[in-house]
């Protein structure tokens, strides 16, 4: 299995989208993580939480919002778990990074 870090970017910070959000927003994403984080299953290694940027890179993309850490076979069986993911389905962008091994470890 290869392991990945998945990044989830928006235009909208984690914080902005908490802050503004109603309990019942708040409570339907959630509810919309949950139910994509159970057809995820096993690929899931740690769900991983919003963030909050603290220094921005040299990156002119949308700031990274979260993350999760994965595993799949390969980068295509990753996109296809996933599609249909609530972050995009709210406007946002995943981006997929592969944990490469440490030589010699």
């Amino acid at each position: 299995m290869t392991t990945f870090l998945i990044l989830y970017r928006s235009s909208v910070s984690a914080m902005e989208q908490m802050a503004n959000n109603t309990p019942e927003q708040a409570a339907a994403g959630m509810e919309a993580w949950m139910a994509w984080a159970h057809g995820a299953g096993e690929a899931i290694v740690d769900l991983g939480s919003p963030v909050q940027v603290v220094q921005a890179g040299g990156d002119a993309g949308d700031p990274v919002a979260g993350y999760s850490i994965m595993q799949a076979a390969d980068a295509d069986e990753l996109r296809t778990i996933l599609e249909g993911h609530p972050h995009t389905a709210f406007g946002g962008t995943i981006e997929i990074l592969e944990v490469l091994p440490l030589p010699g470890m």
